[in-house]
């Protein structure tokens, strides 16, 4: 499954360091000296492969945490011990994951969603994810934005009150308007307003930065604002969704943002990469590093 399927399925469920010691700026940044951390959104590399090469060519490209869509759907409880058993022997984590596809966004659907929401907890348990990804999912016809935008703060407060219990941090995702014509949610800053709305620790905000790019742009005054309401942000060039430094983002300046901001979640590389994966997400993570410490 690519994003763009991940999308419309909304719309069907109602939905060199030691070299050179005197010269640390050229120097390889070390993950400790940046206050967030890195992952990969798994869906967006070698989708042919079985999922243990897959997290091992994500470890290679020096990533210790990795997000999932669908690639558990299937797994049998063998499955599950012998992905996490994987996942442990590579030092990697799940820091997040998406699985519900009943958005919150309609009313109507909200008991549908907090039982989607209530059969994932125990896989995320599993795989000893913190995090799940939710969606508002689309418009509904007929509906007002103000009944829209009032579903989504009650249907995620009451999935406050099942995440709390399990110990797990709820995610709201913004999707652009050409990905999913239909999506409710495509304005960060409504998200945001949501997520104060609600008034929960365990409901962040998730900060699809691609996504915003094509809807509204003026990415970084949005960080600024809102430190306070994110829980992670998700990364890829526009146009295309390739890795940054293909498009019009200025992701050098993003980074350095969020460390100033001392932002301590995940930036997870949501991109497909126009060249060798494992190099390219090498490449990301190592210009992110340097970036966030202003070099």
């Amino acid at each position: 499954m690519d994003r763009r399927d991940f999308s419309r399925i909304l719309s069907g469920v109602v939905l060199g360091s030691a070299v050179l010691p005197a010269l640390p700026s050229l120097a390889a940044p070390t993950a400790a000296q940046v206050p967030f951390r890195f992952s990969v959104m798994l869906w967006t590399i070698y989708r042919k492969l079985p999922f243990d090469q897959r997290v091992e060519k994500v470890a290679e490209a020096g990533y210790h945490a990795v997000e999932l869509v669908d690639e558990y759907e299937k797994w049998s409880p063998e499955d599950f011990r012998r992905a996490s058993a994987k996942l442990r022997s590579l030092g990697i984590v799940v820091d997040a994951m998406a699985g519900v596809w009943t958005g919150i966004a309609n009313p109507q659907a909200r008991e549908k969603f907090l039982t989607d929401l209530t059969k994932l907890v125990p896989v995320a348990e599993q795989l000893e994810c913190p995090a799940i990804i939710v969606l508002s999912g689309d418009r509904v016809e007929g509906l007002s934005r103000e009944a829209h935008h009032q579903s989504c703060i009650e249907s995620l407060k009451r999935a406050a009150e099942i995440a709390d219990r399990r110990n797990l941090t709820l995610l709201l995702e913004n999707i652009d308007q050409e990905e999913n014509p239909k999506y409710y949610l495509t304005s960060v800053a409504e998200g945001f307003e949501i997520i104060r709305e609600v008034n929960h620790p365990r409901v962040k905000f998730l900060y699809d930065f691609y996504h915003e790019q094509i809807s509204e742009g003026n990415l970084i005054e949005k960080l600024e604002k809102n430190i306070a309401q994110m829980g992670l942000v998700h990364v890829a060039d526009v146009p295309g969704r390739h890795e940054p430094g293909t498009g019009e983002i200025n992701y050098a300046n993003i980074y350095r943002k969020l460390a100033q901001l001392n932002y301590r979640g995940y930036a997870a590389m949501e991109f497909e990469p126009t060249g060798d994966p494992v190099a390219s997400l090498r490449t990301a993570r190592e210009q992110a590093m340097r970036a966030a410490q202003g070099k």
